[in-house]
């Protein structure tokens, strides 16, 4: 049995070449609402217009694993379609699997996507950081011999099994 691997697609920037990506004014959004009085900064969470943050603005996603298959490069989504993107791109990555098992002979066992959400720490909207597509694939191996004595064994049990008496 061989088993698929595991794709996944994330903001560009933490882990790796996965992960958020923030301009230089990511870190004034930590402000302490005590300060925000006195600076005329607001605070995390506080959504003071209607229009995206500077961080959601700057936010890019890129994919980590090596299909072919939509956000090689970094591209930016916006919070309100973030979940039909990344939900969309890890489609692909399910539509691949079933195309890489029907080319080589395989059965997809299992295919599963998580989504992963977040909070924007300036503006405090809720959006979709990124997904995890997991797949399994089990090919049939009709050269190795222990397949092949797997198989005589079982047509011995089955020999005769159902056999017709009446004549």
């Amino acid at each position: 049995m061989m088993i698929g691997g595991i794709n996944s697609m994330y903001p560009a920037g933490t882990m790796g070449s996965y992960g958020v990506s923030f301009g230089s004014d990511a870190s004034s959004s930590g402000v302490n609402p005590s300060e925000k009085a006195e600076t005329g900064v607001k605070g995390v969470g506080r959504d003071s217009s209607q229009g995206e943050c500077q961080t959601c603005k700057e936010r890019k996603y890129i994919d980590g694993s090596d299909e072919n298959v939509s956000f090689k490069s970094a591209a930016h989504i916006s919070p309100e379609a973030s979940a039909s993107r990344v939900k969309a791109h890890e489609a692909e990555h399910v539509s691949n699997a079933y195309t890489k098992a029907a080319q080589k002979d395989g059965k997809v066992v299992n295919a599963s996507v998580s989504l992963h959400t977040a909070v924007c720490p300036e503006c405090g909207r809720t959006y979709v950081s990124g997904g995890v597509t997991n797949t399994m694939i089990k090919y049939s191996n009709e050269s190795n011999p222990y397949q092949q004595e797997r198989k005589a064994q079982d047509a011995m049990k089955l020999r005769g099994a159902n056999v017709d008496l009446v004549a």
